[in-house]
């Protein structure tokens, strides 16, 4: 059952939970960044390498994703100076999600590849 808050799939009303949450963790570079910080703190050009994204769309999405409250940053001030990035616990509590996407991508993905 729908709240009165809660967009049903016409569009009416708010957002779902479910796409509220896609609007903030929805996007290609998003989902990458996130999904390559699972495996703990990296410097910027690692991340850049790792996801593939330019510089400027890298710096705009953990900028976001700072804001947001899933990525934090480190600097070391330390001549070179370091800029880190590592997940929050709110960035960390997407694993569980990350694992079943996984999952699902496995199963259906590759159904879907033998059927071709």
């Amino acid at each position: 059952m729908s709240s009165p808050q809660t967009k049903s799939r016409d569009g009416s009303a708010d957002a779902c939970p479910v796409i509220a949450s896609l609007e903030q963790i929805g996007s290609r570079w998003r989902l990458a960044v996130l999904h390559e910080l699972l495996d703990g703190e990296q410097r910027f050009n690692e991340l850049k390498r790792s996801t593939g994204a330019n510089a400027r769309t890298l710096s705009r999405v953990l900028d976001d994703l700072g804001e947001m409250g899933f990525v934090e940053r480190r600097i070391e001030e330390d001549a070179p100076i370091a800029t880190f990035y590592s997940l929050t616990d709110k960035g960390e509590s997407l694993a569980p999600v990350f694992d079943e996407i996984e999952c699902w991508a496995t199963t259906w993905l590759e159904e879907e590849a033998l059927e071709s």
